[in-house]
């Protein structure tokens, strides 16, 4: 892709979040997409086949970021977050949303909470299951593997939920750990 391609699609993913902060997703037009990223209607379609798609990519950008983690070395991402964390990957979410990057917060806030974290979670499960083994093997060993794997996405997602209504007054390190010992 090339840069004036790249920021096109930057702009509209932009755009995009923007308007999830402020209305469901099922309010959102096209038109309102490509008024607010300032591209034509033939750009959006060019990068994105439906709104849907464009739905399904950007969270697919917001949360491939956390999962890549495990089979990347470092942090240094190239998704829509940029960062160079060397924390654990619990921590290392809960740093993004303090830092409220890419308006995550005012995503998680809104009418399409249900739909971010359920596709999170989905996620979440994957890099659980491949990282099983920083949880309770005590645990672990009583339970069937996707009962387990569930319920500690399942914890993490309710943390989540938790630290926010609580304005995120620990720090990522303490909510980190905190989850840790829920699990």
């Amino acid at each position: 892709m090339d840069r004036r391609q790249r920021k096109s699609r930057e702009a509209i993913l932009k755009a995009f979040i923007e308007l999830l902060s402020q209305k469901n997703v099922n309010q959102i037009t096209v038109s309102e997409i490509i008024e607010r990223a300032d591209v034509g209607r033939a750009t959006f379609y060019a990068h994105f086949e439906t709104k849907d798609f464009l739905l399904k990519e950007l969270l697919e950008e917001l949360f491939c970021h956390i999962f890549d983690v495990s089979t990347e070395s470092g942090h240094d991402h190239k998704h829509l977050f940029s960062c160079d964390s060397d924390s654990s990957v619990f921590q290392h979410l809960f740093e993004h949303l303090q830092k409220n990057d890419n308006q995550i917060l005012a995503l998680l806030k809104s009418d399409n909470n249900e739909l971010f974290l359920r596709y999170f979670k989905e996620g979440l499960k994957e890099l659980i299951a491949d990282q099983i083994e920083l949880f309770n093997k005590e645990k672990a060993s009583k339970l069937p593997r996707d009962f387990f794997v569930n319920h500690i996405a399942s914890v993490f997602v309710e943390t989540i939920r938790w630290w926010i209504d609580d304005k995120m007054r620990l720090t990522p390190q303490e909510i980190t750990e905190y989850f840790y010992i829920a699990v």
